[in-house]
C-alpha cells in the first residue's frame, strides 16, 4: 500500500512534503488511547444516565458499536492514503472536490467552535478554586499556551497530548478499579449494591423507548475527537503502522472507557440520584464509595480533559485548513508552512476559536446558540461521508487488485449497516424536540457549503 500523504490523486510530488514528522510513536499510541476519553464523557453522560436509566449502558454499546465501524472504514483509507486532511482528503478523492469542501469546512467550523466551549468549561472550573478572577482571562490564559504551543513545534502538541491522555487514562482506570471492586463488595467501606439499581426504580427502561433514544442521542455526540489520531498519523515517521495501531485497539478503549464505566455507575449510584446530573455521574459515584475530595479530584480530571480537547482541536482545525488550501479548496495564505507547521491556520483556527468565546458573552441568547446548534450534528456529516468515500474507494481497491492494510470487517455489509444507523439517529433527532433544531442548522450549513464546493468545483473546471 501508499504510504504517501498526498491529499489529493492529482497534488504535485511532496505537497504535504512541507509538514514535519515530529510525532512519534508513543505520541499516536496516547493520542489514540486518550483521545476516546473526551471531554463529553465526563460532562454530558449525567444528562444520559438521567433520561435512559440503566440502559445507558445499551445505548453507549450501540453508539459505541457504531463509531467502531466509523474509525475501521477511515482507517482502511488513511492507512492506505495517509493524510493531514484525513476523511475530508478521502472524500475528496472518492466523490469529488466538493465533498471535500463541504466535510473539511464543516468539520473546520466545528473544531474551532469547540475549543472556544472548552475554553470556557475550563475557565469555569478554575473560577470555581480562585473565585473573583475573570472567566474571560482564564480562555485567553489557555488559548495562548496552546496556540504557541501549536505554533512551535507539531511535538509540542504531541507531548502535550501524551501526558494529557496519560492523565486521563490513568484516572478512568482508577475509578473503573474502585468501582468493579465495590461491585464486587471487597472495597472497604463499600457494600455489594446487587442488582438493586438496574432492577429498581422502573427496571433497566424507566423512561421507555423515549428515555433510551435520548440516553442515545447523547451518547453519540460524546465520541467526538476519534479522528485526530487518523489527522495526526500524516506526521509520523510511519503513518500507517500509527493508523493501524489506533484503529485495531478501537474497540476494546471504547467497550472498557465508556461502556465499562457506565455500568459501574448506573449499578453502584441510582440513575434517578440528583448528584449524577447535579454534581455528575462520576463524582456522584465516587462520593458514594466514600472517597475523600471526590468533587475536586473529578474537577481536576475534567480540567486536564478540556485542555486535552483544546489543544487537539487547534491541532486538528489547522491541519484540517492547512489540507484544504493545499488541495485549492481554500485562502492560500492558510497553507503557509515555516518550521514544519502551518502557523497561519494555527493562529486563524484560535482566533476563530477566541471569537466564540466573545460571543458567548456578547451575544448569549441569540447569535451564540444558533452557532452551537449549527455544529450540533456536524459530526453525523462527517461519519456519513466517511462511509460513503469506504464505499467507493474500497470498490477501487478491489478493481485494482490492491489489499488494504486495514480491512473494513465484512465488506459492504457493514458499510451499509453503519450508514443505515447514521440515518436513523438523523431521523431521531428530527423526533426530538431538543436536537431537531441542531439537525435542521447543521442541514442548512451543510447545504450551503456544498453549494459553494459544487460552484467553486465546476469554476476550476471551466479555468
Amino acid at each position: 500500500m501508499s504510504r504517501s500523504t498526498l491529499d489529493t490523486p492529482s497534488a504535485p510530488p511532496g505537497a504535504e512534503a512541507s509538514l514535519s514528522h515530529g510525532l512519534k510513536q508513543r505520541h499516536l499510541s496516547m493520542i489514540a488511547l486518550g483521545g476516546v476519553i473526551g471531554a463529553g464523557l465526563f460532562v454530558g453522560s449525567g444528562a444520559g444516565i438521567a433520561a435512559a436509566g440503566p440502559s445507558i449502558v445499551i445505548a453507549y454499546a450501540a453508539s459505541g458499536l457504531l463509531v467502531m465501524l466509523v474509525m475501521r472504514m477511515l482507517g482502511e483509507m488513511s492507512a492506505a492514503h495517509p493524510s493531514s486532511g484525513s476523511f475530508s482528503a478521502h472524500a475528496e478523492r472518492a466523490i469529488g472536490p466538493w465533498a471535500g469542501f463541504t466535510a473539511g469546512w464543516a468539520f473546520w467550523v466545528l473544531l474551532c467552535t469547540a475549543v472556544g466551549l472548552e475554553g470556557i468549561g475550563a475557565a469555569h472550573i478554575v473560577t470555581g478554586w480562585l473565585p473573583g478572577t475573570p472567566e474571560w482571562a482564564w480562555v485567553a490564559l489557555f488559548m495562548v499556551v496552546f496556540c504557541s504551543a501549536n505554533l512551535a513545534a507539531v511535538k509540542n502538541f504531541g507531548e502535550f497530548e501524551f501526558w494529557f491522555a496519560a492523565l486521563k487514562v490513568g484516572a478512568i482506570v482508577l475509578f473503573l478499579v474502585l468501582g468493579v471492586l465495590a461491585v464486587a463488595g471487597v472495597l472497604p467501606g463499600a457494600d455489594a449494591p446487587g442488582t438493586a439499581n438496574l432492577t429498581g426504580r422502573g427496571g433497566l427502561l424507566p423512561n421507555g423507548g423515549e428515555g433510551l433514544v435520548v440516553g442515545l442521542l447523547a451518547s453519540v455526540f460524546a465520541y467526538g475527537g476519534l479522528e485526530t489520531v487518523t489527522i495526526a498519523a500524516a506526521e509520523s515517521p510511519d503513518p500507517v503502522k500509527g493508523v493501524a495501531s489506533a484503529v485495531r485497539t478501537a474497540m476494546w478503549r471504547i467497550g472498557l472507557f465508556y461502556v465499562g464505566s457506565m455500568a459501574v455507575i448506573v449499578t453502584l449510584v441510582p440513575w434517578d440520584s440528583e448528584a449524577v446530573v447535579a454534581r455528575g455521574p462520576y463524582v456522584a459515584t465516587l462520593e458514594q464509595l466514600g472517597i475523600p475530595g471526590a468533587g475536586q479530584l473529578m474537577n481536576v480530571v475534567i480540567l486536564v480533559a478540556l485542555l486535552s480537547a483544546m489543544n487537539a482541536n487547534i491541532y486538528g482545525s489547522s491541519r484540517i485548513a492547512y489540507s484544504l488550501v493545499r488541495r485549492g479548496q481554500g485562502p492560500k495564505v492558510l497553507g503557509r508552512v515555516s518550521a514544519g507547521v502551518p502557523r497561519v491556520a494555527v493562529l486563524v483556527s484560535c482566533v476563530f476559536g477566541f471569537a466564540c468565546v466573545v460571543l458567548s458573552y456578547w451575544r448569549p441568547d441569540d447569535v451564540f446558540p444558533w452557532l452551537l446548534n449549527m455544529i450540533g450534528a456536524v459530526i453525523l456529516v462527517v461519519w456519513m461521508f466517511i462511509a460513503v468515500s469506504q464505499l467507493l474507494l474500497r470498490r477501487r481497491l478491489e478493481r485494482a487488485r490492491q489489499t488494504p492494510v486495514v480491512r473494513m470487517w465484512a465488506f459492504p455489509v457493514l458499510t451499509w449497516v453503519a450508514l443505515a444507523a447514521m440515518v436513523a439517529v438523523l431521523v431521531l433527532m428530527a423526533r426530538e424536540p431538543d436536537t431537531r433544531t441542531q439537525l435542521w442548522s447543521t442541514g442548512g450549513m451543510t447545504l450551503l457549503l456544498a453549494a459553494a464546493g459544487l460552484l467553486r468545483q465546476r469554476a476550476r473546471a471551466r479555468a
